[in-house]
């Protein structure tokens, strides 16, 4: 068995209706994964699974996301080793845990974005690609950046955000 991570793009369901991590663990379980548990209320989780492949649990993850909750839902795999490198691999460790996200990506990202999003931003923001995923250190309140509406699916690509505290946390649970 092997132990993978999975993050859910969004756990927003419409109609003010949320995933509750109880349903996510028991979707995994019902898909065959072992040992399903989450961090935090959104869409974290971290299971154990036979030898597939990473983009064959993405689509296994998926579909049963949405044949349960009637919305797709991109889910992004990580392998245990894989997640421990990236959470190494944080260039902004001097930074607040809640200001540094990574945006962790399907494929890999081209250095060349970050002329784009350098483009965008519009203060103290410091931005880098670690092994194709994004980091971003927003210095202050992410919401009030003009990067933050630039890290979306449709210019980036399939991915989702992760602030330092959870990929931090994530790590500890793996190690554990």
């Amino acid at each position: 068995m092997t132990t993978h991570v999975a993050l859910l793009h969004s756990i927003i369901l419409g109609g003010g209706r949320r995933v509750v991590m109880s349903e996510l663990r028991a979707a995994a379980t019902g898909l065959g994964f072992k040992n399903p548990r989450t961090l935090v209320a959104t869409g974290n989780l971290i299971f154990e699974a036979d030898s597939l492949s990473i983009p064959e649990i993405e689509t296994m993850l998926e579909a049963e996301f949405e044949n349960i909750f009637s919305k797709h839902v991109d889910i992004i795999v990580r392998k245990a080793d894989a997640w421990l490198k990236l959470t190494a691999g944080n260039p902004f460790v001097d930074g607040l845990g809640s200001d540094v996200v990574v945006r962790v990506m399907r494929r890999p990202l081209d250095d060349a974005v970050l002329d784009m999003l350098r483009d965008r931003a519009n203060g103290p923001e410091r931005i880098a690609i670690i092994d194709g995923d994004l980091w971003v250190d927003f210095v202050s309140k992410p919401s009030l950046s003009r990067l933050l509406p630039a890290l979306t699916t449709r210019r980036l690509g399939v991915g989702t955000l992760r602030n330092w505290n959870t990929v931090q946390g994530l790590a500890r649970m793996l190690v554990a």
